[in-house]
């Protein structure tokens, strides 16, 4: 007997892969943009949110934190130029001088001269709306980035995605464990995980929002230079790595939170 598949469902069932099609594949750092963006939520002044209401309407800054990542999927390759923004490479363990020094002298387009850049986009009312849109959008995610150590990594090994570990017995690179891994280890919903985050007294967020780029870059450095320390030779990581990240994970989650919101509080009054 011949079957005949209703077109209805076939519809239904490839509307649902193509809505899904971002979350597979693009599932890692998902959950850490968006507590990002969630924090920064909580945290913007009243002007800020009424201008973004402008730019995004009712959406919220978590629900936009990963379309950087989303738009590597373009077919169009029109988005391919953004993909070097998402980082800065600089050799390891250079003196808080070199450091600041080599940052601001890269001669390529990179994470800190995007943000810088971008953020200027955001400020200025006489581009167009959809111009100024893009330029939030990327900050968004570039803000979270910059918090990620390993975005502020090394350029021999591609800020970790060469440096083979794995992660309770499954085979992955360092990079990955930083952006999706030991977030996704903590077991938390995105809300959830600000929730929790989003308890830092006055003082110490006014502390780490009134700090310059720069040293945020630096702070991110350091990190990195940690983490790459941090590898044991056999590369296996796990409860260990987790019980001793777990305080830097928390705290570049939450400053990345807190001073996105400070450059948008910045940027839109």
């Amino acid at each position: 007997m011949r079957r005949f598949i209703n077109s209805g469902i076939v519809k239904t069932i490839a509307l649902f892969f193509f809505l899904l099609a971002p979350a597979i594949c693009f599932s890692w750092g998902v959950t850490g943009h968006r507590v990002v963006g969630e924090i920064a939520q909580r945290h913007l002044s009243k002007k800020a949110k009424k201008e973004l209401q402008k730019l995004i309407g009712m959406e919220s800054l978590s629900s936009w934190s990963n379309w950087a990542d989303f738009i590597k999927s373009d077919t169009t390759h029109t988005w391919d130029h953004v993909s070097k923004w998402h980082y800065v490479n600089l050799p390891g363990n250079l003196a808080k001088e070199d450091f600041l020094s080599s940052l601001q002298n890269l001669k390529v387009e990179n994470l800190y001269s995007q943000i810088k850049a971008l953020t200027a986009e955001l400020k200025d009312k006489s581009l167009p709306l959809e111009k100024r849109q893009i330029a939030l959008r990327l900050l968004i995610h570039f803000i979270g980035d910059l918090h990620q150590p390993l975005h502020v990594g090394r350029e021999a090994d591609l800020g970790g995605n060469r440096v083979k570990v794995s992660w309770f017995d499954k085979q992955t690179n360092l990079h990955s464990v930083w952006d999706t891994d030991i977030v996704e280890f903590q077991q938390y919903s995105y809300s959830e995980y600000a929730n929790n985050l989003n308890i830092a007294n006055a003082t110490d967020i006014k502390n780490w929002q009134e700090s310059s780029l720069e040293e945020w870059f630096y702070e991110s450095y350091v990190l990195a230079n940690k983490v790459y320390a941090s590898v044991p030779a056999d590369g296996k990581l796990g409860y260990k790595y987790n019980y001793i990240f777990k305080a830097d994970l928390d705290l570049q989650l939450l400053k990345g939170g807190l001073r996105l919101a400070q450059v948008l509080n910045e940027a839109l009054k």
